[in-house]
């Protein structure tokens, strides 16, 4: 349970928190090495292990992230491919409620992602979810992940949050152990960022929906 009178910031993840974590896993995995297998004429195969160790060689960094690096890393127009299968974006359940009942509670909503700007505005192109949200930033304005420490010194430097009565919603364990060791109070997971995939949680407290936390409705389910 959130106690929201101690809350005044809810820093918030993008994809796989706010948004399907699908639409990612889908294009990463099986729909880009199908075009890339047949822009460069190579089997399937071949094309998901190219991928698969850049990948692997990146995770966890900006570049992990960069549409402008895989983009020529690849030499495909990433950014276009990505808007073939917009489609399949999609907003997890409950959050156009939870972000209403931030803002109908004066809680200040911060999306923080590490997704690059192009992809970040494909996104809100096709969710509008940003009509919610007081402030969006893009961890490449910083030059730095999540997972790194200096994200955290940049974001405190524009927006001067309280750690202490900031809440920080997540899919990924190494960006809230990084939000951790900066000193932000409270931290939630999600069980399924993906609705195709299952997994659960047990390193932090995890939520499956949003009506788990609702603002300003009392609930017995708490998290989970």
């Amino acid at each position: 349970m959130i106690n929201w009178d101690n809350i005044d910031t809810v820093l918030l993840d993008m994809d796989g928190t706010l948004l399907d974590l699908h639409y990612d896993n889908f294009f990463w995995l099986e729909y880009l090495p199908k075009r890339y297998a047949h822009i460069h004429n190579v089997s399937l195969e071949e094309a998901r292990e190219c991928l698969m160790q850049h990948i692997r060689s990146h995770e966890g960094t900006l570049n992990w992230y960069c549409l402008e690096f895989w983009s020529e890393a690849l030499r495909l127009n990433v950014r276009s491919i990505k808007e073939e299968v917009k489609h399949k974006i999609r907003v997890r359940p409950y959050v156009e409620e939870f972000l209403q009942a931030l803002n109908q509670a004066d809680k200040k909503s911060v999306l923080i992602t590490n997704a690059h700007p192009q992809s970040l505005e494909l996104k809100l192109e096709v969710t509008h979810i940003d009509r919610w949200l007081d402030v969006v930033i893009s961890s490449h304005e910083f030059q730095q992940p999540k997972e790194a420490q200096a994200f955290w010194y940049a974001l405190q430097d524009i927006e001067q949050f309280d750690p202490e009565r900031t809440l920080f919603i997540d899919d990924t364990l190494r960006v809230l152990d990084s939000a951790k060791c900066y000193g932000i109070q409270h931290l939630l997971c999600v069980h399924q960022p993906d609705s195709q995939s299952s997994r659960i949680i047990a390193e932090y407290p995890a939520i499956r929906h949003f009506d788990e936390i609702m603002p300003g409705k009392m609930t017995e389910r708490g998290c989970q």
